[in-house]
């Protein structure tokens, strides 16, 4: 590859001695990887039903290297949502983060879903994320894979940072902005970047995520933390942006990362992160964690929309009254482990929705998701969604089809195709969880020996 020269300047700078190393190892192809969803396996489980050999990730419990020609993307795991197909350098701001079941987390530059997809999964169904991304077509890849993980506690939304700072206030434990930004960590990966590179440079982006930047800060509780990274090497849109940020807020303070190896520390010394290709495998990526103050907001003023909603005074919607005597939904439930909490439940425009219990109706906001959509109602039938079906963990549903990972029904079942039991398999009725090795994949209605397909078309196989 032809590197613009302007750009082998500033990393000569960048680097120092360690120049020449960074400029071969940018020659050797890059690295695949996979992150393991602990909404449904533990990396334990994981280890023992891969198909391809695997190596850790150093800097993330649920990362893995995978074998170049393995194709994670075109596998059964993928569709069961075991694993998200993500660069191994990409991996690192969330788990920075740390949260933990109870967290409020905001994921500010969510799309498409990578960094999303493991803090809700680190949730465990408890507390809330808000996943945002200012492009509505970004947003719904977005919602795509959340879905896929099975994450149920989210809110998907399409919003200015701006919006968001004055629905929310200081209201957030944890926050993640993986900014926009030059690129310049993911030339080698993505080629096509430095013709943009060129064309913009990287100051380009600087008033951005400044402008982004400043707007989570105003978000973040006291006491709470807040992760900023990009896949840039610029020292600009990197220390340059948390050097702003705090100088604009000094309620806010830079935290120190337990660097781990291969990791480099920031320009002159700043306790951050800075992954370059010749330490570590993986591309380029800067992570900063900053933290507020719990002094930072004084007399309670700190929150807003609905934080301090006492037990039993959440606000209530008045959509929110699903009649199951109308439908079938009783029926379907029943086989649940667990049935659903009423007062949670908002049936709109024929879709039956479960709101996270942090969830307040009184977010005036542009969403493309509240909480976890259950299925849809019409003429009186409930018919539950491929989200709900993503949502089960093995056993949580008690009519269930599952299938070996080398049945050829599957790929048919994933194609949209209707399937059928074997002999020796007990006849079904209704409706039915098809899974691979107890992990969901999706509907199936059955009738005898026959199973009418419901996978969702716009997820079909290719």
């Amino acid at each position: 590859m032809k590197w613009p020269e302007l750009f082998l300047e500033r990393m000569k700078d960048l680097l120092n001695t360690e120049y020449d190393a960074w400029l071969k190892a940018c020659e050797e192809p890059p690295v695949q990887g996979i992150r393991i969803n602990p909404a449904k396996l533990t990396p334990q489980e994981w280890e023992a039903i891969s198909p391809w050999e695997i190596c850790p990730v150093i800097w993330n419990p649920y990362g893995y290297y995978c074998e170049p020609n393995s194709r994670p993307a075109k596998d059964i795991y993928y569709y069961a949502g075991l694993y998200y197909v993500q660069e191994p350098s990409a991996m690192a701001p969330a788990a920075v983060l740390q949260v933990q079941p109870g967290d409020r987390v905001l994921d500010l530059c969510a799309a498409p879903g990578g960094k999303s997809t493991e803090l809700g999964a680190r949730l465990k169904g408890e507390g809330l994320l808000v996943s945002n991304d200012i492009s509505a077509s970004r947003a719904r890849a977005l919602l795509k894979n959340l879905e896929l993980a099975g994450i149920t506690n989210c809110c998907v939304t399409a919003e200015e940072p701006g919006k968001l700072t004055e629905t929310f206030g200081a209201y957030f434990d944890k926050i993640l902005v993986d900014a926009p930004c030059s690129g310049e960590g993911m030339f080698r990966k993505e080629p096509e970047l430095v013709k943009s590179w060129l064309e913009r440079g990287p100051m380009a982006y600087v008033s951005l995520q400044r402008e982004i930047l400043k707007q989570a800060a105003r978000m973040l509780k006291p006491g709470g933390e807040m992760v900023y990274s990009t896949c840039t090497f610029s020292p600009e849109e990197d220390e340059g942006a948390v050097d702003w940020l705090l100088e604009q807020m000094p309620e806010l303070e830079l935290a120190a990362i337990a660097p781990w190896e291969g990791a480099a520390s920031g320009i002159n010394g700043k306790p951050v992160i800075r992954l370059f290709p010749h330490r570590v495998r993986g591309e380029g990526h800067f992570i900063a964690l900053l933290r507020r103050r719990k002094d930072a907001i004084k007399d309670g003023a700190a929150r807003k929309a609905g934080d301090a909603m006492p037990e039993g005074c959440r606000k209530k919607n008045p959509a929110a009254v699903f009649k199951t005597t109308d439908s079938n939904f009783a029926e379907w439930e029943k086989f649940l482990a667990q049935p659903f909490d009423r007062e949670r439940m908002m049936v709109r425009d024929g879709q039956v929705y479960y709101l996270p219990a942090d969830f307040d109706p009184g977010w005036r906001l542009r969403y493309l998701r509240t909480g976890l959509l259950l299925g849809s109602v019409s003429r009186g039938r409930f018919e539950p969604s491929q989200a709900m079906a993503m949502a089960l963990k093995p056993g949580e549903y008690a009519r269930t089809l599952s299938l070996k990972r080398e049945d050829e029904r599957i790929i048919r079942y994933l194609k949209g195709e209707s399937i059928f039991l074997t002999e020796g398999e007990s006849p079904l009725d209704g409706w039915v969880l098809v899974c691979v090795e107890h992990y969901p994949l999706g509907w199936a209605k059955a009738a005898g020996r026959g199973l009418k397909n419901k996978y969702y078309p716009g997820w079909r196989w290719q």
